[in-house]
């Protein structure tokens, strides 16, 4: 094994010094796979044989889906032009030339039943092919049909097929069989066939293109009328769901796209499809047959590309696979158990990490407004003139004329320590409390738990917003007051001394009137802007300015509507200066405000209220999201994307899974001459008919 290496890499070496004298063409990665998998004649020279052509095209860590990694031998008569049994590397250059053009997978199949090799298909080779690979138990096929003499003429007749010619043939190929078959297994020719003939029908003739999960559901097709059997038009409607399949995603993707909820009905496929086709119009037999198998897991017949993958994509296998049982079970649901308690905790972490930097970040950007807000509600009296600010822009401008521009972020460092926890814990509470209600199946949750969800966040949050909230006032006036009353100017640290612990949770109550009804207006309105106003789907991700107005939006209403509460616990809050009336409790406060102030002393600062906090959580939010994003959970599986079979333009559809491999033009083109049948490429067992991975012909 390490001469075989050494040999290569020795190989390798002399190419790229000394060059090579091959005029094919051949780029550099090919080049390597070819020497990586080849072998030495006896005269030095690199080639392979069929199994290393196999391991250069199909290696064997890649999946294969439905069809089986020997069956690629076939592909190596393509390869080996000279029919000797060896690929050298200009056979493996002429190869890589036709897997690049764009009828690559009809090319392959032409020229491995052009056994001559001069550019025409005959009708006794493609026979005699066909009969080397069918299965021996393979419903049989009548190829002196009126069908195949439209394409090869009759025994008298009989003509050779051109490139063009074999190629339209091989497309209908797979709808003529499942004809015969369904005459063959139509005992009593009443049109109906009974399920298990059908299920072996599609097994023979389509089963690489098929899921698990519609391969072990095919008997229930029955179900989709109120015969026990299926008739050929039911038959005809499931090949023309298999035939346009890539189509029909497209379709799905695109009507999935534009629904509220990722999900669509069956009225809603057939709309989409009538909408973006002409011609390619499905029979409500196609639309119901595709909804049947779809729907076999989710009957609420609302489905997702979640459910639909199960039917349009191939390589979809059971995903309830079993876990093998062992002596050691209970150990290991134990160790499971823990790793998910462990995986549990530290995604708790995280989300908290990411909600106090979401937290830190929008209290940051609207601090200033939140300094002019706290004087506002602040200011005492009736008469205007005992005011010191007019309105918040004149605040505004008198805070910097006198204490210069910093003085719009007094008292900001607590408030980023302090905010960080407090934003952190009302989004972590949000989101469980609203993942505890949500309808695991439809994902759905229902107003008054939304509601619910939100309040619970804003009670929650008051542990830490209480303390914060205190401290913070206090320094955001002290700069007001020094310069009015001459008072001096108090750290955060000696605030927090002087009150104490009880102190800090001065006018909680009035926090907590404030903070329930703000977050159970705010979240549900911020969901349901996404949602209802801005489309965000399963299949439609907001952008930062539309996650930035939704948040925006939704903290309006409930930002105004609790600047009642807001006022009274700015004033429980602060610290009364000399002249001051001193309030003894929530209650006190309120019916103080209304005798000596009014209805609308209630409502100062509301304005400024809006300012701040619709864009603080409409920043909070967009950056948690985006954040989630950006620095996504280590270890934990990327939000699913749907992948089907068929690739789109970029930014519409996920590219096809099986694109990856460098070769695969090739299992494309071995899919196509699958439709011929299903064990074509076979290794023989010894008990059937001998056969090499290279059959031998005369040339012509």
């Amino acid at each position: 094994m390490s001469s075989s290496k050494a040999a290569t890499v020795s190989e390798a070496v002399k190419d790229t010094l000394l060059g090579t004298d091959d005029s094919s063409k051949l780029s550099a990665p090919n080049r390597a796979i070819f020497v990586a998998n080849a072998k030495r004649d006896d005269s030095g020279e690199l080639y392979m044989g069929p199994e290393e052509f196999i391991e250069a095209i199909a290696p064997k860590d890649e999946d294969y889906h439905k069809i089986q990694r020997d069956q690629y031998s076939i592909l190596f008569t393509v390869a080996d032009r000279k029919g000797n049994g060896k690929v050298t590397l200009s056979d493996w250059a002429a190869f890589e030339n036709i897997l690049s053009k764009p009828d690559a997978e009809y090319e392959i199949a032409f020229r491995l039943f052009d056994v001559a090799r001069n550019g025409s298909v005959k009708y006794d080779d493609f026979r005699h092919l066909y009969e080397l690979n069918k299965g021996p138990d393979s419903i049989p096929f009548d190829w002196e049909c009126q069908w195949a003499k439209l394409y090869i003429g009759d025994k008298s007749k009989r003509h050779v097929l051109t490139y063009q010619e074999f190629a339209q043939m091989l497309r209908g190929l797979q709808g003529e069989r499942i004809r015969q078959a369904f005459l063959l297994c139509d005992k009593d020719g009443d049109g109906y066939v009974d399920p298990e003939d059908f299920a072996r029908i599609i097994r023979e003739t389509a089963k690489h293109k098929l899921s698990d999960h519609v391969l072990e559901n095919l008997t229930t097709l029955c179900n989709i009328s109120l015969s026990s059997r299926i008739s050929y038009a039911n038959v005809r409607a499931f090949q023309n769901m298999i035939k346009e399949m890539d189509l029909v995603e497209l379709i799905l993707r695109g009507a999935c796209r534009k629904s509220t909820d990722g999900k669509i009905t069956r009225s809603e496929f057939l709309n989409e499809a009538a909408r973006i086709t002409r011609f390619s119009l499905f029979t409500p037999m196609e639309a119901d047959i595709l909804f049947h198998f779809a729907s076999l897991d989710e009957p609420s017949g609302r489905l997702g590309l979640s459910d639909f993958a199960k039917v349009l994509d191939p390589s979809w296998t059971n995903r309830g696979v079993a876990v093998e049982a062992d002596s050691s079970s209970a150990v290991q649901v134990a160790k499971s158990a823990s790793k998910s308690f462990a995986k549990k905790a530290a995604e708790s972490a995280y989300n908290f990490g990411l909600g106090s930097l979401a937290g830190a970040f929008g209290a940051f950007m609207v601090y200033p407004i939140d300094l002019v807000k706290t004087r506002l509600q602040n200011q005492r009296g009736a008469d205007p003139g005992q005011r010191l600010y007019k309105n918040s822009i004149d605040c505004f401008r008198k805070v910097v004329a006198n204490e210069g521009f910093r003085g719009l972020y007094s008292g900001v460092l607590p408030q980023l320590v302090g905010v960080a926890p407090e934003k952190a814990i009302k989004l972590t509470v949000n989101d469980l409390v609203r993942g505890y209600f949500t309808d695991k199946k439809s994902g759905q949750i229902k107003l008054p738990y939304e509601i619910l969800a939100g309040g619970s966040a804003g009670a929650c949050q008051v542990v830490f917003t209480n303390p914060l909230e205190i401290v913070k006032i206090r320094l955001q006036v002290q700069g007001e007051m020094a310069k009015v009353a001459g008072a001096q100017k108090r750290s955060a640290m000696w605030i927090v001394k002087n009150l104490g612990l009880a102190g800090l949770y001065k006018g909680a109550s009035a926090c907590l009137l404030r903070d329930v009804p703000f977050s159970a207006i705010y979240f549900p309105a911020y969901s349901h802007l996404k949602k209802d106003v801005f489309g965000e789907s399963q299949t439609k991700k907001l952008g930062v300015l539309q996650l930035l107005t939704a948040g925006a939006i939704a903290g309006m209403p409930a930002a105004y509507l609790t600047t009642p509460c807001d006022v009274i616990k700015t004033r429980l809050q602060v610290e009364a200066r000399k002249g001051d009336t001193s309030y003894t409790g929530l209650r006190h406060c309120a019916q103080t405000i209304w005798k000596e102030e009014g209805f609308r002393a209630f409502f100062r600062g509301g304005p400024a209220r809006i300012f701040r906090s619709s864009p603080q959580f409409g920043f909070t939010l967009a950056a948690y999201e985006v954040l989630q994003s950006v620095l996504p959970f280590p270890g934990k599986a990327p939000t699913e994307q749907v992948h089907t079979g068929v690739a789109e333009a970029v930014g519409t559809l996920t590219p096809r899974a099986d694109t990856s491999s460098p070769h695969y033009r090739s299992r494309n083109a071995l899919k196509l001459i699958l439709d011929i049948d299903e064990d074509f490429g076979k290794v023989r067992m010894p008990d059937q008919v001998a056969w090499k991975a290279v059959p031998k012909f005369a040339s012509a």
